[in-house]
């Protein structure tokens, strides 16, 4: 025979107490069964129908929703939810209780939401933070304190920028591409002795999240690697901070012969090829470049921003690179097999396709400077 719990009992299971209030469709009342709804509502606390250990070691989502609408709604979390937060016995049971999908979620709604930093330093505060994002076994975590610092001076340059200018899905996929920063070089071997990003195991395995936001973010953080060396080529950042600009770009494969070309034809080139990579998430890599240091005080927030936007500008309006993803190459792989009678594509297709391209980019210069000339 089945039973019901009495509305009494279902309040006091409830994660918090603000959310454990029930309207009366009859009496078109507000019922707080747990006498305290009402008023941690009023005053703005976050607190648990139960002790905070037997709410959180019951369901340890519990603990992190307390985070979540905490954060959300600017509310205070109560001394007694802290204390039990970060005791050893709590700060395990997400890890060993709760399946990884509901962890993701959740702080997918924190990184979503308006206070992503101050979610993540209650995360550190409670020592939660590498048991939420684990880390495989054969890797070592640096410091959490470090991750929410890179994530708080991506917020804040978003923040002066102007947030229009990014997409949500931008700030979001760039909140975690700055929190994991620190990781970008920190791989793992998997059983077919292959190095493996830690990033894309804690997307895929401690998060359960999408296997698009994995490749994602370690795709920015590669781009970031390729983008810090050509900002210097874009001369001074305007902002009281002269970048120097080097004689040589540099060469790739694809611009081996190109060296005869003026080195704004190179820099087109190099930020052609590297936009046709990350695409539209290229702003991101860029904001990333600009706060790659944080705790450089030779740039000010005002600096950084200055730095942003220079070279977006110079990307967009100076080298018209916006969107060159989705320019057409001028000859097909079966075109050049083709034409150099070959039987089937290989390493020295790929080389001639890239370098086709390379000399679009050139020629599309070209044009567009003697127009504006």
């Amino acid at each position: 025979m089945q039973k019901y719990g009495t509305p009494e009992q279902d309040a006091m299971r409830r994660d918090l107490t603000i959310n454990s209030l029930f309207y009366n469709i009859n009496t078109k009342s507000v019922e707080d069964w747990t006498n305290r709804g009402i008023k941690d509502l009023k005053f703005g606390n976050i607190a648990t129908p139960l002790s905070p250990r037997e709410t959180i070691m019951e369901d340890p989502v519990h603990g992190l929703r307390a985070i979540r609408i905490g954060t959300r709604y600017r509310f205070t979390l109560v001394e007694q939810l802290k204390e039990a937060a970060a005791s050893d016995e709590v700060k395990a049971a997400p890890s060993a209780k709760v399946s990884r999908e509901r962890i993701g979620a959740e702080i997918d709604l924190m990184i979503s939401g308006d206070q992503p930093v101050q979610a993540m330093t209650l995360l550190c505060d409670f020592n939660w933070f590498w048991y939420v994002f684990r880390l495989h076994p054969q890797c070592e975590p640096p410091s959490d304190r470090a991750c929410v610092t890179y994530l708080e001076s991506i917020c804040n340059l978003i923040g002066v920028i102007g947030p229009s200018t990014f997409t949500d899905e931008q700030r979001r996929i760039s909140f975690y591409a700055a929190m994991f920063l620190p990781l970008r070089t920190t791989t793992y071997k998997d059983e077919r002795v292959e190095e493996i990003p830690v990033v894309n195991f804690i997307f895929r395995y401690s998060l359960k999240s999408k296997v698009s936001d994995a490749e994602t973010v370690i795709k920015i953080h590669n781009a970031v690697e390729k983008f810090l060396p050509l900002l210097p080529h874009f001369g001074s950042s305007g902002c009281g901070v002269q970048l120097l600009a080097e004689d040589d770009l540099g060469t790739r494969e694809y611009v081996d012969d190109l060296s005869a070309t003026s080195k704004k034809s190179q820099l087109r080139v190099l930020m052609g090829f590297l936009l046709r990579e990350i695409k539209d998430v290229w702003t991101v890599a860029l904001l990333l470049c600009c706060s790659e240091d944080p705790l450089n005080k030779n740039l000010t927030l005002e600096d950084r921003t200055a730095l942003f936007r220079k070279v977006q500008s110079a990307i967009i309006d100076d080298l018209c690179l916006d969107k060159v993803w989705d320019v057409k190459p001028l000859l097909r792989g079966t075109d050049i097999i083709k034409h150099l009678g070959l039987k089937s594509g290989g390493p020295v297709v790929s080389e001639r396709k890239w370098k086709v391209f390379a000399w679009v980019l050139i020629l599309q210069g070209l044009k567009r400077n003697a127009e504006i000339g």
